[in-house]
Protein backbone atom coordinates (compact mmCIF):
# COMPACT_ATOMS: atom_id res chain seq x y z
CA UNK A 1 0.00 0.00 0.00
CA UNK A 2 1.36 3.40 -0.91
CA UNK A 3 0.49 6.84 0.39
CA UNK A 4 0.66 9.76 -1.99
CA UNK A 5 0.60 13.50 -1.44
CA UNK A 6 -2.35 15.28 0.15
CA UNK A 7 -5.46 15.52 -2.00
CA UNK A 8 -4.67 12.36 -3.98
CA UNK A 9 -5.97 8.85 -3.44
CA UNK A 10 -4.03 6.11 -1.72
CA UNK A 11 -4.26 2.45 -2.54
CA UNK A 12 -6.01 0.66 0.29
CA UNK A 13 -8.75 1.28 2.82
CA UNK A 14 -9.37 4.42 4.84
CA UNK A 15 -11.13 3.70 8.12
CA UNK A 16 -13.48 6.43 9.36
CA UNK A 17 -14.79 6.34 12.93
CA UNK A 18 -17.26 8.95 14.19
CA UNK A 19 -17.26 9.43 17.95
CA UNK A 20 -19.25 11.42 20.48
CA UNK A 21 -18.42 10.92 24.17
CA UNK A 22 -16.88 7.50 23.57
CA UNK A 23 -13.86 7.81 25.88
CA UNK A 24 -14.70 4.57 27.80
CA UNK A 25 -15.09 2.53 24.59
CA UNK A 26 -13.11 3.86 21.64
CA UNK A 27 -9.69 2.56 22.76
CA UNK A 28 -10.90 -1.03 22.31
CA UNK A 29 -11.75 -0.26 18.68
CA UNK A 30 -8.58 1.70 17.94
CA UNK A 31 -6.30 -0.93 19.48
CA UNK A 32 -7.46 -3.21 16.66
CA UNK A 33 -8.00 -0.79 13.78
CA UNK A 34 -4.84 1.28 14.24
CA UNK A 35 -2.53 -1.67 13.60
CA UNK A 36 -4.54 -3.62 11.04
CA UNK A 37 -2.51 -4.16 7.85
CA UNK A 38 -5.51 -3.71 5.53
CA UNK A 39 -6.18 -0.18 6.78
CA UNK A 40 -3.97 2.45 5.18
CA UNK A 41 -5.21 5.14 7.55
CA UNK A 42 -7.58 5.48 10.48
CA UNK A 43 -9.47 8.75 10.95
CA UNK A 44 -11.48 9.57 14.06
CA UNK A 45 -13.93 12.47 13.88
CA UNK A 46 -14.56 13.70 17.41
CA UNK A 47 -18.06 15.14 17.07
CA UNK A 48 -17.92 17.77 19.81
CA UNK A 49 -17.32 15.35 22.69
CA UNK A 50 -17.44 16.76 26.22
CA UNK A 51 -15.53 13.85 27.75
CA UNK A 52 -11.95 12.62 27.15
CA UNK A 53 -12.58 11.05 23.73
CA UNK A 54 -9.93 13.20 22.02
CA UNK A 55 -7.35 12.45 24.74
CA UNK A 56 -7.93 8.71 24.33
CA UNK A 57 -7.52 8.95 20.55
CA UNK A 58 -4.22 10.83 20.96
CA UNK A 59 -2.79 7.73 22.65
CA UNK A 60 -2.72 6.19 19.15
CA UNK A 61 -0.12 8.26 17.22
CA UNK A 62 -0.94 6.71 13.84
CA UNK A 63 -4.60 7.74 14.06
CA UNK A 64 -5.65 11.05 12.50
CA UNK A 65 -7.91 13.00 14.85
CA UNK A 66 -10.37 15.64 13.62
CA UNK A 67 -12.13 17.54 16.41
CA UNK A 68 -14.60 20.39 16.51
CA UNK A 69 -16.29 21.98 19.55
CA UNK A 70 -20.01 21.50 18.79
CA UNK A 71 -21.85 18.21 18.45
CA UNK A 72 -23.38 18.15 14.95
CA UNK A 73 -24.47 14.54 14.59
CA UNK A 74 -23.17 11.45 12.85
CA UNK A 75 -24.08 12.56 9.31
CA UNK A 76 -21.95 15.72 9.59
CA UNK A 77 -19.10 13.82 11.26
CA UNK A 78 -19.17 11.16 8.54
CA UNK A 79 -19.01 13.76 5.77
CA UNK A 80 -16.04 15.37 7.54
CA UNK A 81 -14.22 12.06 7.78
CA UNK A 82 -14.95 11.10 4.19
CA UNK A 83 -13.65 14.47 2.98
CA UNK A 84 -10.37 13.82 4.82
CA UNK A 85 -10.00 10.20 3.69
CA UNK A 86 -7.52 9.44 0.92
CA UNK A 87 -8.31 5.79 0.26
CA UNK A 88 -10.32 4.53 -2.67
CA UNK A 89 -12.25 2.31 -0.25
CA UNK A 90 -13.79 3.28 3.07
CA UNK A 91 -14.29 1.11 6.13
CA UNK A 92 -16.82 2.72 8.45
CA UNK A 93 -16.73 1.58 12.07
CA UNK A 94 -18.76 2.64 15.09
CA UNK A 95 -16.72 3.79 18.07
CA UNK A 96 -18.65 1.80 20.68
CA UNK A 97 -17.99 -1.78 19.59
CA UNK A 98 -17.08 -4.47 22.09
CA UNK A 99 -15.29 -7.70 21.17
CA UNK A 100 -13.83 -6.38 17.90
CA UNK A 101 -10.76 -8.31 16.72
CA UNK A 102 -8.47 -8.23 13.70
CA UNK A 103 -10.31 -11.11 12.05
CA UNK A 104 -13.55 -9.14 12.10
CA UNK A 105 -11.98 -6.28 10.16
CA UNK A 106 -10.42 -8.74 7.72
CA UNK A 107 -13.75 -10.51 7.20
CA UNK A 108 -15.58 -7.22 6.62
CA UNK A 109 -13.01 -6.11 4.03
CA UNK A 110 -12.57 -9.42 2.21
CA UNK A 111 -15.71 -9.48 0.01
CA UNK A 112 -14.99 -6.04 -1.44
CA UNK A 113 -11.22 -6.48 -1.76
CA UNK A 114 -11.73 -9.79 -3.57
CA UNK A 115 -14.28 -8.29 -5.94
CA UNK A 116 -16.96 -10.71 -4.76
CA UNK A 117 -19.28 -7.83 -3.84
CA UNK A 118 -19.28 -4.06 -4.01
CA UNK A 119 -20.47 -3.38 -0.45
CA UNK A 120 -19.93 -5.21 2.82
CA UNK A 121 -22.12 -4.84 5.94
CA UNK A 122 -21.68 -6.26 9.43
CA UNK A 123 -24.29 -8.24 11.34
CA UNK A 124 -23.42 -8.03 15.04
CA UNK A 125 -24.31 -10.37 17.87
CA UNK A 126 -26.72 -7.83 19.37
CA UNK A 127 -28.28 -6.52 16.18
CA UNK A 128 -32.05 -6.50 16.52
CA UNK A 129 -33.60 -9.97 16.53
CA UNK A 130 -35.50 -9.21 13.33
CA UNK A 131 -32.28 -8.21 11.55
CA UNK A 132 -30.55 -11.40 12.71
CA UNK A 133 -33.56 -13.45 11.59
CA UNK A 134 -33.42 -12.09 8.04
CA UNK A 135 -29.62 -11.86 7.90
CA UNK A 136 -29.24 -8.11 7.30
CA UNK A 137 -28.99 -5.02 9.53
CA UNK A 138 -30.02 -2.09 7.33
CA UNK A 139 -28.67 0.49 9.82
CA UNK A 140 -25.36 -1.26 10.43
CA UNK A 141 -22.62 1.26 11.19
CA UNK A 142 -19.87 -1.10 10.00
CA UNK A 143 -19.46 -1.08 6.24
CA UNK A 144 -16.94 -1.21 3.43
CA UNK A 145 -17.85 0.92 0.40
CA UNK A 146 -16.12 2.86 -2.33
CA UNK A 147 -15.31 6.41 -1.27
CA UNK A 148 -16.85 7.76 -4.45
CA UNK A 149 -20.31 6.69 -3.25
CA UNK A 150 -20.18 9.35 -0.54
CA UNK A 151 -17.57 11.86 -1.67
CA UNK A 152 -19.64 13.00 -4.63
CA UNK A 153 -22.55 13.88 -2.29
CA UNK A 154 -20.79 15.53 0.66
CA UNK A 155 -22.84 18.72 0.56
CA UNK A 156 -26.05 16.70 0.66
CA UNK A 157 -24.73 14.56 3.53
CA UNK A 158 -23.84 17.66 5.55
CA UNK A 159 -27.51 18.68 5.30
CA UNK A 160 -28.90 15.32 6.42
CA UNK A 161 -30.55 14.86 9.83
CA UNK A 162 -28.09 13.93 12.56
CA UNK A 163 -28.53 10.17 12.13
CA UNK A 164 -29.59 9.94 8.50
CA UNK A 165 -26.31 8.70 6.99
CA UNK A 166 -27.01 4.95 6.89
CA UNK A 167 -30.39 5.37 5.21
CA UNK A 168 -28.78 7.75 2.71
CA UNK A 169 -26.10 5.16 1.91
CA UNK A 170 -28.73 2.47 1.49
CA UNK A 171 -30.57 4.65 -1.00
CA UNK A 172 -27.41 5.12 -3.04
CA UNK A 173 -26.60 1.40 -2.92
CA UNK A 174 -30.08 0.51 -4.17
CA UNK A 175 -30.06 3.18 -6.89
CA UNK A 176 -26.79 1.80 -8.24
CA UNK A 177 -27.78 -1.85 -7.70
CA UNK A 178 -24.54 -2.57 -5.87
CA UNK A 179 -24.03 -6.14 -4.74
CA UNK A 180 -23.86 -6.68 -0.96
CA UNK A 181 -22.12 -9.16 1.32
CA UNK A 182 -23.21 -9.56 4.93
CA UNK A 183 -20.39 -10.38 7.34
CA UNK A 184 -21.60 -12.01 10.54
CA UNK A 185 -19.84 -10.90 13.72
CA UNK A 186 -21.21 -13.36 16.31
CA UNK A 187 -18.93 -12.12 19.13
CA UNK A 188 -19.12 -8.36 18.49
CA UNK A 189 -21.66 -6.11 20.18
CA UNK A 190 -22.49 -2.42 20.09
CA UNK A 191 -23.23 -0.46 23.25
CA UNK A 192 -26.85 0.64 23.45
CA UNK A 193 -27.65 4.23 24.32
CA UNK A 194 -29.46 3.00 27.42
CA UNK A 195 -26.17 1.47 28.58
CA UNK A 196 -24.23 4.67 27.98
CA UNK A 197 -26.71 7.26 29.22
CA UNK A 198 -28.98 5.42 31.59
CA UNK A 199 -32.42 4.09 30.78
CA UNK A 200 -34.50 7.24 30.32
CA UNK A 201 -31.84 9.43 28.68
CA UNK A 202 -30.87 6.51 26.46
CA UNK A 203 -34.48 5.91 25.50
CA UNK A 204 -34.87 9.56 24.49
CA UNK A 205 -31.65 9.36 22.46
CA UNK A 206 -32.90 6.21 20.71
CA UNK A 207 -36.17 7.97 19.88
CA UNK A 208 -34.31 10.99 18.45
CA UNK A 209 -32.34 8.62 16.22
CA UNK A 210 -35.55 6.97 14.97
CA UNK A 211 -37.01 10.41 14.32
CA UNK A 212 -33.96 11.28 12.21
CA UNK A 213 -34.41 8.10 10.16
CA UNK A 214 -38.02 9.04 9.49
CA UNK A 215 -36.94 12.49 8.33
CA UNK A 216 -34.84 10.87 5.61
CA UNK A 217 -37.53 8.48 4.41
CA UNK A 218 -41.01 7.25 5.36
CA UNK A 219 -41.63 3.99 7.31
CA UNK A 220 -43.01 2.13 4.29
CA UNK A 221 -39.98 3.20 2.27
CA UNK A 222 -37.70 1.93 5.05
CA UNK A 223 -39.38 -1.47 4.75
CA UNK A 224 -39.01 -1.44 0.99
CA UNK A 225 -35.41 -0.28 1.30
CA UNK A 226 -34.55 -3.29 3.45
CA UNK A 227 -36.39 -5.56 1.02
CA UNK A 228 -34.33 -4.21 -1.90
CA UNK A 229 -31.08 -4.53 0.07
CA UNK A 230 -31.88 -8.16 0.77
CA UNK A 231 -32.33 -8.69 -2.95
CA UNK A 232 -28.82 -7.36 -3.57
CA UNK A 233 -27.10 -9.84 -1.24
CA UNK A 234 -24.59 -12.19 -2.79
CA UNK A 235 -23.23 -14.07 0.20
CA UNK A 236 -26.25 -16.02 1.37
CA UNK A 237 -28.42 -18.56 -0.41
CA UNK A 238 -32.08 -17.72 -0.57
CA UNK A 239 -31.88 -13.92 -0.42
CA UNK A 240 -35.30 -13.62 -2.03
CA UNK A 241 -36.74 -16.06 0.49
CA UNK A 242 -35.23 -13.94 3.28
CA UNK A 243 -36.82 -10.83 1.83
CA UNK A 244 -40.22 -12.51 1.80
CA UNK A 245 -39.64 -13.71 5.36
CA UNK A 246 -38.84 -10.14 6.37
CA UNK A 247 -42.13 -8.87 4.99
CA UNK A 248 -44.07 -11.68 6.66
CA UNK A 249 -42.48 -10.89 10.04
CA UNK A 250 -43.25 -7.19 9.67
CA UNK A 251 -46.85 -7.68 8.69
CA UNK A 252 -47.36 -10.31 11.39
CA UNK A 253 -46.04 -7.85 13.98
CA UNK A 254 -48.36 -5.10 12.82
CA UNK A 255 -51.51 -7.24 12.81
Amino acid sequence: MTISSRGQSIAGISCVICAYNEAPRIAAVLSVAAIHPLLSEVIVVDDGSTDDTAEVVRRFPSVKLISYPLNRGKSHAMATGVAAAQGELLMLLDADLSGLAAEHISALAAPVLSGFSEVSLSLRQNSLLLFRAIGLDFVSGERVIRKELLSRALEEIYRLPRFGIEVFMNREIIARQLSISVTRWPTVTQSRKTEKLGYWKGLRAEWRMITDLLQVTYPVLLILQTYHLLGLRRDHHGAVASAKKYLRLLFAGSS
